[in-house]
């Protein structure tokens, strides 16, 4: 099996929402209103009540409390609010899951750590619309859980990772592709917008092409999550790239300032989804 056919397999099963398209519609519509956008996501209370509890924290860090849909659209914007939706759906379509060739709880921590480094380099990068970065960072291992659930045999060799083969070589080397690109097609399938798949599809060849900040940032993100999770393996200075984060201008300090955010914040995060990652 190549990329596309596990997500196939996967959107069989965990179909985006149609909440999520209607969203998105709303947003391609001029003549919608703060109130449409209201009346399609309050029909799921407890996707509602999840949605508020991510609007009021460090992610968006508004000074005030936001406590209906409405004002979240009118203060944060309805991208952030479909950004939101997709992180929502992320946890959903997993929520029963359970599996003995990976770690789940570690793959939860590692992809909101990553989202939310991503978040906070892009904002030291001069990046807009960040939110998105963060949705693209939490969900650039999507992949991971697709091969476990549909080969956890595979799954299970992938996992045997070091730090003379790193995790996305070792996919390469077993199943032929990446975790990140199973994610991006399942993404892609899900008609999620490119701008977020972007830089999941090709993060992993930051060094070897022409890219975007967007994907370098990313890069960087998910190295600092390789370390977060597994610093008895990874060391810092052998896997965040010196020269890339001289394209950036970032310095040292930069890249522990997110790490620091990250670690913090994944916490509060991660309690706000608990049920739903954990079933």
């Amino acid at each position: 099996m190549n990329a596309l056919e596990y997500a196939k397999q996967a959107n069989g099963s965990f179909a985006l929402p149609d909440a999520c398209f209607k969203v998105k519609a709303l947003m391609e519509d001029d003549d919608s209103t703060t109130e449409d956008f209201a009346n399609v996501i309050s029909v799921d209370p407890s996707m509602t009540s999840r949605l508020l509890q991510i609007a009021n924290s460090a992610i968006y860090s508004f000074p005030g409390e936001i406590s209906t849909i409405s004002r979240a659209v009118t203060i944060i914007g309805t991208q952030a609010i479909y950004n939101m939706m997709l992180v929502d759906v992320a946890a959903t379509a997993f929520k029963h899951f359970s599996t003995q060739s990976i770690d789940l709880k570690r793959f939860w921590h590692m992809s909101v750590f990553c989202g939310l480094a991503t978040k906070n380099l892009a904002i030291t990068a001069g990046i807009r619309d960040i939110e998105r970065l963060f949705v693209a960072g939490l969900l650039q291992n999507f992949g991971e859980l697709i091969v476990a659930k549909v080969s956890p045999e595979l799954a299970k060799q992938c996992e045997a990772y070091s730090a003379d083969i790193l995790p996305w070589q070792l996919q390469q080397k077993v199943l032929g592709f990446t975790y990140t690109e199973v994610s991006a097609e399942l993404l892609k399938i899900w008609q999620i917008p490119e701008k977020i798949i972007l830089p999941i599809r090709h993060y992993n060849n930051a060094q070897k092409i022409d890219i975007n900040k967007d994907v370098k940032v990313m890069y960087l993100a998910s190295r600092l999550a390789l370390v977060e999770c597994h610093p008895e393996i990874f060391d810092y200075d052998d896997n965040v790239d010196a020269a890339l984060c001289q394209s950036l201008n970032f310095s040292s300090g930069d890249l522990e300032a997110a790490a620091n955010f990250a670690t913090i914040e994944t916490d509060n995060i991660l309690n706000i989804m608990n049920a739903k990652f954990y079933g």
